[in-house]
């Protein structure tokens, strides 16, 4: 059996590990067979072919009239806001993990959530619910598993979309799939031209993980200025040897847009499973050659992210973290104003997802100028 060292860290040195087993923890943590299935489940959804943001968040208030009424949020304006010049160069950007449906029905086991709230009929409203309340330019997404719905409730907005699947998905385990989860970009067309489309499954120690990356470089229509965005999904559970994989995607990401990137400024969102503590955010900080800031720092005084971006019950425990991020090089990038994050009483006991909100991540939203120079 072929042996790989995973090389000498500073607070010692992994064990020798085999191919097999690297490649267990890099994948779906099972041997049971793929059931390949098609994103199938929308082709219920009729909507005309031109929409506005208006229309929209009306067929969601029809679809979910029964339902409680969503969790609100507020801005937090970090600087004045002095005009059109402003307004014209303003990227608003989305980053949420949605939450997978196959996987929030058969493995994360969210036992203070009513079955009836993760139902996918009036969930899926939900979730465009709260992307219309704050009409991002930009969404990055994770946990796609209805790339279909997404892009029949967005396209008619003027929206396009790139999705990207992860390369082993846990959902195509289970019978009951829409096809693969994976990482997805929409942008506004009417407001950015897409110039390239990257992809990535991010490598450890050598080998394809199980975690992807899409970068995609966008011209401002108006302004014509040029910049990446990126969204990402790292590896999840809780460990030394994880966190320590994390920082090895952390890398491998960073080598990605550094490839590509070319001194345009750069927004890299997504779900790190890696609180702030852990290595793979400090080496996103402390970048040599491209520092980075996050956006949601500025909602604290003290510049310290929030407290938690996920907030649920499994049956193994109540799990309150800060996983999730928007950041953005910061000699190129300024942020304006950021979506605060609902209060525990605003949550509720049950924690999230429930009927008010659809997902066990609470999405970031981030106003971002290019900064002039």
């Amino acid at each position: 059996m072929a042996l790989i060292n995973p090389v000498s860290y500073t607070k010692g040195v992994w064990e020798e590990r085999s191919v097999e087993h690297l490649k267990l923890w890099m994948g779906s943590f099972t041997s049971a067979p793929r059931m390949l299935n098609d994103d199938h489940a929308d082709n219920d959804l009729y909507l005309p072919s031109s929409l506005t943001w208006e229309d929209l968040r009306m067929r969601c208030e029809e679809e979910l009239s029964a339902l409680p009424s969503k969790i609100v949020r507020k801005f937090h304006m970090v600087t004045s806001q002095d005009g059109s010049k402003k307004d014209d160069s303003k990227i608003r950007v989305m980053q949420w993990n949605v939450l997978s449906q196959t996987l929030a029905l058969s493995t994360d086991k969210f036992v203070a959530c009513p079955l009836a709230a993760l139902s996918w009929s009036s969930r899926r409203w939900r979730l465009l619910e709260e992307i219309v309340s704050v009409r991002p330019d930009i969404l990055c997404l994770q946990e796609v598993d209805h790339f279909t719905f997404f892009r029949a409730t967005l396209g008619p907005l003027g929206f396009k979309g790139v999705f990207f699947p992860k390369p082993d998905s846990p959902c195509l385990y289970v019978a009951e799939n829409n096809g693969p989860d994976g990482c997805a970009v929409f942008f506004n067309s009417t407001k950015f031209e897409l110039l390239d489309t990257k992809t990535r499954s991010l490598e450890v120690w050598g080998y394809q993980s199980n975690q992807v990356v899409i970068l995609c470089k966008l011209r401002h229509i108006k302004n014509k200025s040029i910049f990446w965005i990126a969204t990402t999904h790292l590896k999840a559970r809780q460990g030394s040897l994880l966190a320590t994989m994390r920082r090895e995607q952390g890398r491998d990401l960073m080598d990605f847009v550094k490839l590509y990137s070319g001194g345009h400024p750069v927004i890299l969102t997504g779900d790190f499973n890696a609180n702030p503590s852990e290595a793979v955010y400090q080496s996103l900080m402390k970048d040599d050659t491209y520092p980075l800031d996050s956006a949601y720092r500025h909602l604290s005084n003290k510049m310290q992210e929030p407290p938690y971006t996920t907030w649920k019950i499994r049956e193994d425990g109540e799990y309150c973290h800060t996983l999730d991020y928007i950041f953005f090089t910061r000699d190129s990038l300024k942020v304006d104003s950021v979506l605060q994050l609902p209060s525990a009483d605003d949550i509720g006991e049950g924690r999230v997802p429930s009927y008010t909100y659809p997902s066990d991540h609470f999405s970031l939203v981030a106003d971002l100028h290019i900064s002039e120079t």
